[in-house]
């Protein structure tokens, strides 16, 4: 298995592979025509049986079809945030995928009404600001979550907040996945629904939205409180060196 590709392994592989039927031509083409995007895909359980997980594995298979670079953290043994565990080799690989990343993928469980503390913590070990770096400032981004039960726009939202304030540019379609026990089968892999569909959806638009805003992405996130940072002393500060 190829580094940060799970979703390429799957449990039954003498089954129809849904994501190799759908009709992609046209942004297959398009996506030839362009340099390959760099996804980072974020999931938020450490359950054995993920649903955010799988549902993530079903995203990247179709963005790692339409030619993109999908790369799936796993944050098993991602340390709690603190102040101390910065050089954790977790909290490094993170950092590092987040800043070759063009586009992230978001996927959460719903758990009392919001997002899991596993996903949170992830973000939370992505800083606004690394230096002169922007880890996650001008990003492409797309979100979803899965319900154990009714559906709930919940988690998505509080995701799209998080987008707003790590400065990414996020997809107007999300995925919600009421019932999400009910939506996989014994192979792991989602049945046909019109929850299924607008999987697809989010994924096309992710690819699209990305495509088209990385050529502009450095006249789109030029500011001029950060031209005036550099100005005045000659690099962008950290969060550290701000609060000094």
């Amino acid at each position: 298995m190829q580094p940060y590709k799970p979703f390429r392994v799957v449990k039954n592989d003498s089954i129809d592979d849904w994501v190799a039927n759908l009709d992609l031509d046209a942004l297959q083409e398009y996506g030839r025509g362009h340099t390959p995007i760099n996804v980072l895909v974020l999931y938020g359980s450490l359950r054995e049986r993920s649903f955010s997980r799988l549902l993530a594995f079903e995203l990247a298979r179709i963005l790692d079809r339409l030619g993109a670079d999908v790369r799936v953290y796993d944050p098993t043994g991602l340390p709690v945030k603190d102040g101390v565990s910065e050089n954790h080799p977790k909290v490094q690989e993170l950092r590092e995928l987040s800043q070759w990343s063009h586009a992230h993928l978001w996927v959460s469980p719903e758990q009392h009404g919001n997002i899991t503390a596993v996903f949170k913590n992830q973000i939370d070990w992505i800083p606004l600001a690394l230096g002169s770096i922007r880890p996650t400032q001008g990003r492409t981004l797309a979100i979803a979550q899965v319900c154990g039960g009714s559906q709930s726009f919940n988690a998505v939202n509080t995701l799209r907040i998080l987008g707003r304030w790590m400065r990414m540019f996020t997809v107007q379609n999300q995925s919600s996945v009421p019932k999400a026990w009910m939506e996989f089968d014994s192979d792991d892999r989602m049945k046909p629904s019109d929850y299924r569909q607008r999987v697809v959806d989010v994924a096309e638009e992710l690819f699209k939205f990305t495509n088209i805003l990385r050529p502009q992405m450095e006249f789109l996130t030029d500011r001029h409180s950060e031209r005036e940072e550099k100005l005045k002393n000659g690099r962008l500060l950290s969060q550290a060196e701000k609060l000094q």
